[in-house]
């Protein structure tokens, strides 16, 4: 039996809120032929393990970047892992949420991730969700993007093959 876990699609949702709050919800698809998710679940203590190791693992990468709010430094937290599966016991997913607070100000408020950048070894989907009186005014993901809901919600998609630019930025106004 196989336990090679091959990544299908990573999508995000970020919700950004008045109060400076930033909440999101990381979702990564996999492949799992040998089923060792699935085989997991009737084992509560190694599931458990294997869950706190994902999340160790998915922290020291956030720790890794440099996430600012108005120029001053955020740290992003995982707050809890859920597994899933998406119809087949070969087809798991893992769901992170991760929250954060910054200070934001009334006019122009700036959000900035700088990375190491990367290759992407899979599609992936990003949503930012502003809610309230905040309202996007341009981005830079180093790929096209959306703006919907008269500036509400950004969508980008990075395709497997391609490179992330290692730095990100959104604009926005309160």
């Amino acid at each position: 039996m196989s336990h090679e876990i091959k990544p299908l699609y990573g999508q995000g949702t970020f919700v950004v809120c008045e109060n400076g709050y930033i909440t999101q919800e990381v979702v990564f698809d996999y492949i799992d032929e040998g089923l060792h998710y699935w085989n997991l679940l009737s084992h509560e203590d190694r599931l458990n393990e294997e869950l706190n190791s994902i999340v160790d693992n998915m922290q020291s990468f956030i720790d890794e970047e440099v996430v600012k709010i108005n120029g001053k430094r955020v740290f992003p937290k995982i707050n809890g892992v859920d597994l899933g599966f998406r119809g087949l016991e070969s087809r798991p997913y893992i769901k992170f949420y991760i929250s954060f607070k910054g200070e934001l100000r009334r006019g122009l408020n700036v959000y900035e991730d700088l990375y190491e950048p990367e290759y992407v070894e899979y599609d992936y989907t990003v949503t930012w969700i502003f809610t309230g009186n905040l309202k996007v005014l341009r981005a830079y993901f180093g790929v096209e993007y959306d703006v919907l809901a008269d500036g509400k919600i950004i969508i980008f998609s990075m395709p497997k093959g391609s490179n992330t630019p290692g730095y990100e930025k959104i604009e926005f106004k309160l």
